[in-house]
């Protein structure tokens, strides 16, 4: 096996636009579920609308780059609005039930012919790329040492997604220290309890939503700024992943999520290049197909262990879990 070469293309995906955008995600998730207890199987659908928004203000209307992205974060407030006005009320699992469904609503609606005029259906969008390529600060050439080298296009695609983290994580770590942030751990442990002093549950509950809402739609424009917006993506895997990543790093952290989504790709991507080769070489007995495949399974089981094991995460604390009842 070349070992040299999977190690590489390992150790690439540290500081890849996917590792970057599932971070940024899974931060809203952590808002969402870690801080509020909100149960939120949609966080595809805040990804697309934040994806679909940035392409689509580009290619029909000519908008700069950084007013799609306002344009995205605004049409993720809207969605959470329109989401949560008529569950927010409910008991978790059928919000969980109900938010996934507005997730593939939201994905099927982007593939209808009917905006096929926007949306280009399930063929998805592309060449938006020009404005944000032009504001790159890095002069041509290659960057960085070893597995990290870089061209100016593609470092300046992750210093920018990490710009957006390093701010998310910020707002997160500041809000979550403030009394309205103490008012979500409280809904967290017992709304009931919250409600008795006098706090608007519903209205804090819908504030969470939106916030960790922008955030997921952040996370799609990273995802969508190396290469194009294609709508097979924003699928309830991405949303697995996505809680993969919550539960990995830690659900009701700061720090979690990034720290999650990191060691998440990086193991997916270091037993997508060793699983094939083991097939290949006849360790496995299934083919390198099947086992790129396996990898999935493997992520699965270690998820289940990670959950009955340590639930809090790597970076959890016990007394910050919550059991959803």
């Amino acid at each position: 096996m070349d070992w040299g070469g999977i190690l590489n293309n390992t150790a690439g995906w540290l500081f890849s636009p996917t590792t970057i955008a599932y971070a940024l995600a899974a931060t809203g998730l952590a808002v969402h579920f870690g801080y509020t207890g909100l149960l939120n199987f949609g966080m595809a659908g805040f990804m697309a609308i934040g994806a679909y928004s940035y392409a689509i203000s580009i290619l029909s209307f000519g908008l700069p780059w950084w007013l799609g992205i306002i344009i995205g974060m605004a049409g993720a407030a809207v969605f959470a609005l329109i989401l949560g006005i008529p569950t927010l009320r409910l008991r978790a699992d059928y919000l969980a039930i109900v938010t996934i469904a507005a997730a593939e609503i939201v994905r099927l609606m982007f593939t209808t012919t009917v905006f096929d005029e926007w949306t280009n259906s399930a063929d998805g969008l592309g060449g938006y790329h020009e404005g944000f390529r032009a504001a790159n600060p890095f002069p041509p050439g290659t960057y960085g040492f070893g597995p990290w080298v870089f061209s100016e296009t593609a470092l300046w695609v992750r210093v920018f997604g990490l710009i957006l983290l390093a701010i998310a994580v910020f707002i997160v770590w500041s809000v979550m220290r403030s009394p309205w942030g103490r008012v979500l751990k409280g809904i967290r442990e017992d709304e009931d309890a919250v409600r008795s002093l006098g706090k608007n549950v519903f209205a804090y509950k819908m504030q969470s939503l939106v916030l960790g809402g922008i955030f997921g739609a952040l996370g799609g424009v990273v995802f969508a700024l190396p290469s194009a917006v294609v709508p097979a993506t924003y699928t309830t895997s991405l949303t697995f992943f996505i809680w993969t990543i919550l539960l990995l790093g830690g659900a009701a952290t700061v720090f979690g999520p990034a720290l999650g989504a990191v060691i998440f790709w990086v193991i997916m991507a270091f037993l997508d290049g060793v699983l094939p080769a083991l097939a290949s070489s006849g360790i496995l007995p299934i083919s390198p197909i099947q086992a790129g495949t396996l990898r999935f399974v493997l992520v699965g089981v270690a998820l289940m262990l990670l959950v009955i094991f340590r639930p809090q995460g790597i970076l959890g604390n016990k007394r910050e879990l919550t059991f959803v009842k």
